[in-house]
């Protein structure tokens, strides 16, 4: 079992959604983020003051997989996220211990589908 978390750009969160539920990986949490990264963020100006916004919007999506949909998920968060632009995100692959169905107390592949 495998935990995934990608880091991608809000307005592609409906075309990842939608390239997951193609690759049949309907199960995930996701979280409005802020994150600082090669982007640098950028200069705003408000009543004459500057500020340097440094931290941008980001979602998170972390997504319990077993291992025989590790890749599936992989590819189709790569392709559906990516514009070719600065900013487009992460994807990070971590091992997953155990999980449990608090439903049913099932553990491991079985709790995560």
């Amino acid at each position: 079992m495998k935990m995934i978390i990608a880091i991608i750009q809000p307005q592609k969160i409906g075309d990842v959604k939608k390239a997951l539920d193609d690759a049949q990986i309907h199960l995930m949490t996701v979280s409005n983020v802020l994150g600082a990264g090669r982007q640098k963020g950028y200069s705003e100006s408000y009543r004459g003051a500057k500020f340097e916004i440094n931290l941008l919007k980001k979602v998170r999506l972390d997504i319990a997989v077993n291992d025989d949909y590790v890749d599936a998920a992989i590819q189709a968060i790569s392709r559906s996220a990516k514009t070719g632009n600065i900013g487009d995100g992460k994807i990070f692959v971590m091992p997953l211990e155990d999980a449990v169905r608090i439903r049913t107390n099932e553990r491991g592949k079985v709790a995560i589908g």
